[in-house]
């Protein structure tokens, strides 16, 4: 089995999307790791990106994140990865833990991602138009 923590300077980030990188962990049936590779993280949030396909097309099955919203979960569940969520520290000491059953998902989405992507990943949006509508109700409408 394959896991895959979303990863900065060797802890598991707290912003699943933006991460420096993903440490994929291969775990065999006696639960020890046996192999750690490193997969390149894409630009943008990762609920918008093809994170989960691509780690699901190595077989990644299980997510150890820190914060993660709904999005990127419904994401990576659509591939066939389970989400733990509330994990932190040193990505090593996170997956030896998680196999000794001591850390299970929390239960919190990322409050930031719930509000149609209006949190701040440090690009700014500037808004200077007005819409204005005219509608008239008639045959083709819905």
């Amino acid at each position: 089995m394959k896991v895959a923590i979303p990863t900065y300077a060797g802890k598991v980030d707290d912003h699943f999307g933006h991460c420096e990188y993903y440490t994929v962990f291969t775990v065999n049936e006696d639960e020890e790791i046996v192999n750690e590779e490193s997969i390149s993280s894409p630009n943008g949030c990762g609920c918008k990106s093809d994170i989960a396909e691509k780690l699901s097309g190595i077989g990644v099955k299980v997510m150890l994140a820190g914060n993660i919203g709904g999005g990127a979960v419904n994401q990576l569940s659509s591939y066939g990865i389970a989400v733990v969520r509330g994990c932190s520290g040193d990505v090593k000491m996170v997956i030896k833990e998680w196999l000794k059953g001591n850390i299970k998902d929390n239960g919190e989405l990322c409050r930031e991602h719930e509000h149609h992507h209006e949190h701040n990943h440090n690009h700014s949006h500037e808004h200077s138009h007005r819409h204005e509508h005219s509608h008239r109700h008639g045959s083709d409408c819905d």
